[in-house]
């Protein structure tokens, strides 16, 4: 296997090139000539970035490999399917319990034929690192899920599958605990450095710290070693899913929650809503690769901060974060640089290996960015930068992660789509809806699909139309493709009062208006989601690409309310008359 090496703030990062691992599909040298098509590909980026800021029409959810037909030969139910947002219902989380045991598969039956019922076009499930190789390194057993996939496949539903490295518990609305395996947890007995570390010393066991990504600590194994071989395991054992289209999505899970971030906020060491975090880099192997980096840039005697304030704190109230504080100065912006670049450095290796494993294959790559809207009116956004996102108003914290996504040709799914301003407390300077539309925009502006999810349980028809909103911001294109549209929404999730009779018939009518009035439509490319085969990841972008998508630009337009409201109003029930009307006519 050939590789190249890449300098990134004093640290080397490895990018590796080889040979894919994906049954059917004719093995190819992935190396060529790695430099020419890295400036080819920079300047193919660049040339779309410039159309994207001048066209907002021109953006990844109007891009389709396949050959569309004349807008006049197209009925009006056809022209209105070019809206269709496809919306998947996450599945309960111990739907296999910690046992790995799939316990109630009649009521799980009954439950996915309810969600077909209902017009529902898939679900999404977390597949637990802790669950199926928990009985030591490299035995896993796929039995239970297997099980629970072909309940999925009998009722007609697809399925997105979350490699969950996490921990299962300590996150908000987690209400069951699932914990990594216990063989990686006993080798952090005997070194609880392989895990995220405060400032105080306090060691994070949901998710092991990226400082051990590339350290063979784990029986000879490094940790992406670890994760790349679950994805071997997972797509030799679930070939058939894969094969016939059940499959459609993997979402690589890069961090708690399997969310790309550092652990900055966990409830079990007492953080509370609206406290800014605090920052997790503070293991002796992150500390180590942060005395290099800062020795390499003449600046040996910076260290790691130690002004930054605790869980609970504000920003004000921190040397590091006040007003003019700490992270406005060179040391600051350093720290900050390299603590959120080796995030993404992180979760672009990780996607590399991802990519590797399921190249070939018809589905996409996801990864999914965390909701961090508290403090985001402030100008620190300090709860953002404590969990890596080094987004300021001047400096876009979002678009290099998109940019990342973009060489993977992965899906960027974001959380608290169904939040307004409005419900937030004021003292916590929230502003989820400014939020979703810088990621999104940002999204659209390095030519990739957006998708989403709401953070929190709702069953009301505020949260429902917010999340509409999102899914299509200038509203339903009666002609076709509407001007920026989501690749998909993932509701969370299936429990038992969501399938009450009132909040489901509410949640009916809020699918029916994800499908902008449509039925349900099995035909993905009726609505120019083309699923084809998984290229390979493009060649690596250099740093300077990276910071480039720093430079903050303005976000795409979004109305003020949406046009489908699940109530009848804002346009909905004037949607729903034109298309009965019409119909007559057909």
């Amino acid at each position: 296997m050939a590789s190249t090496t890449l300098g990134t703030l004093g640290a080397k990062t490895k990018l590796h090139h080889g040979r894919y691992l994906c049954r059917d599909v004719r093995l190819q040298n992935l190396l060529g000539s790695a430099e020419a098509t890295n400036k080819a590909w920079r300047e193919r980026s660049n040339q779309s970035a410039s159309t994207f800021i001048t066209s907002p029409r021109a953006v990844a959810s109007e891009i389709s490999t396949t050959q569309r037909q004349d807008a006049s030969t197209l009925t009006y139910n056809e022209k209105m399917l070019a809206n269709y947002v496809p919306i998947f219902v996450m599945l309960p989380l111990v739907v296999v319990t910690i046992d790995n045991v799939l316990e109630d598969k009649d009521t799980l039956m009954k439950q996915l034929k309810k969600l077909k019922e209902a017009g529902v076009d898939g679900v999404m499930v977390d597949v637990w690192w802790g669950i199926i190789e928990s009985k030591g390194p490299k035995q896993y057993d796929w039995s239970a899920y297997r099980s629970m996939f072909q309940a999925v496949q009998e009722c007609g539903l697809k399925l997105q599958a979350i490699m969950s490295f996490h921990q299962c518990g300590g996150n908000v609305v987690d209400i069951v605990t699932i914990p990594i395996p216990q063989w990686v947890l006993d080798i952090g007995e005997l070194n609880p450095d392989i895990f995220y570390t405060n400032l105080k010393g306090n060691r994070n066991r949901e998710y092991l710290t990226l400082g051990v990504d590339n350290l063979p600590l784990f029986n000879g194994r490094t940790a992406v070693e670890i994760y790349r071989d679950y994805f071997k395991s997972f797509r030799e054992n679930m070939s058939d899913f894969l094969e016939n289209g059940l499959i459609i999505d993997i979402e690589v899970g890069l961090g708690p929650a399997g969310e790309l971030r550092y652990p900055s906020y966990p409830e079990t060491q007492g953080w509370a809503f609206p406290g800014i975090g605090e920052f997790q880099c503070y293991d002796k192997y992150l500390k180590a690769e942060f005395k290099e980096a800062a020795t390499n840039a003449g600046h040996h005697e910076w260290d790691l901060p130690d002004n930054a304030g605790e869980y609970n704190d504000t920003p004000e109230s921190t040397e590091f974060f006040k007003s003019k504080g700490t992270y406005l100065t060179e040391k600051g912006k350093f720290f900050l640089t390299w603590y959120s670049n080796k995030l993404l450095s992180h979760g672009d290796q990780i996607l590399d290996e991802a990519n590797k494993i399921f190249l070939g294959c018809k589905l996409k790559l996801a990864a999914k960015v965390s909701g961090i809207h508290w403090w985001y009116k402030t100008d620190s956004h300090a709860a953002e930068l404590t969990a890596g996102y080094y987004n300021l108003k001047d400096r876009d914290g979002y678009r290099p992660i998109a940019r990342m996504l973009s060489r993977h040709h992965a899906i960027l799914n974001f959380t608290c789509i169904e939040m307004r301003n409005s419900e937030q407390s004021a003292d916590a300077k929230s502003a989820p809806q400014d939020l979703v539309q810088q990621v999104l925009s940002g999204g659209w502006r390095e030519n990739i699909e957006v998708a989403g999810e709401n953070a929190l349980a709702r069953y009301d028809s505020a949260a429902y139309d917010q999340i509409l909103l999102n899914a299509r911001p200038n509203g339903i294109n009666r002609d076709g493709q509407p001007k920026v549209r989501m690749y998909g929404v993932t509701y969370l999730r299936l429990v038992d009062e969501l399938l009450q009779k009132m909040n489901f018939e509410i949640f009916k009518t809020f699918v029916k208006k994800m499908h902008a009035d449509q039925d349900y439509c099995q035909d993905s490319e009726k609505y120019n989601h083309h699923l084809g085969s998984l290229e390979r990841s493009k060649p690596k972008f250099s740093t300077e690409d990276l910071l480039e998508a720093t430079k903050p630009v303005e976000p795409f337009p979004w109305d003020e309310e949406t046009d489908m409201s699940v109530t009848g109003g804002g346009g909905g029930l004037l949607s729903y008359l034109i298309s009965e009307i019409l119909s007559l006519f057909k």
